[in-house]
């Protein structure tokens, strides 16, 4: 083996573990929308859900809505809600808060994301919001989609 291509070779096998992590944050499907559950919270009112929601999709949406069904800690429905997501920008990430009244977070056991009643933006789709949909919790309460 030559001198040069050793040094070639070895250049290429040092960037590799940089580029190594980049490439595994790249998300699995491009476009979508991922919406987390970051934090369940008491509130004056109830309780407070705080959601951070991502734009993947290449349009901004206007509005988006999402129906919620909330389950207690026995796996039976306790109520459905619609939460107005308001806009997402194409690109953006957003947090957002709801107070659900008359509703303990203790009794909260997980979130089903049933459809996406609005999801309308220039050139969208409406199924968009619910086609390839990613979700995830770093709260106690299980968010499925």
């Amino acid at each position: 083996m030559t001198q040069p291509f050793r040094f070639a070779l070895s250049a290429a096998f040092a960037l590799f573990p940089a580029v190594a992590p980049a490439i595994a944050q790249e998300p699995a499907a491009p476009g979508g929308l991922a919406i987390e559950l970051n934090d369940v919270a008491p509130s004056e009112k109830g309780c407070k859900l705080t959601f951070v929601a991502g734009n993947a999709l290449p349009q901004s949406l206007s509005k988006v809505s999402f129906e919620f069904v909330l389950f207690d800690q026995k796996g039976l429905v306790e109520r459905m809600a619609v939460l107005d997501f308001r806009d997402l920008p194409a690109g953006k990430t957003k947090v957002r808060q709801f107070d659900l009244p008359g509703t303990k977070c203790e009794s909260v056991k997980s979130l089903l994301i049933n459809d996406a009643p609005a999801c309308v933006g220039e050139g969208v789709d409406k199924n968009a919001c619910m086609t390839g949909l990613k979700t995830g919790s770093k709260s106690a309460v299980e968010l499925k989609g």
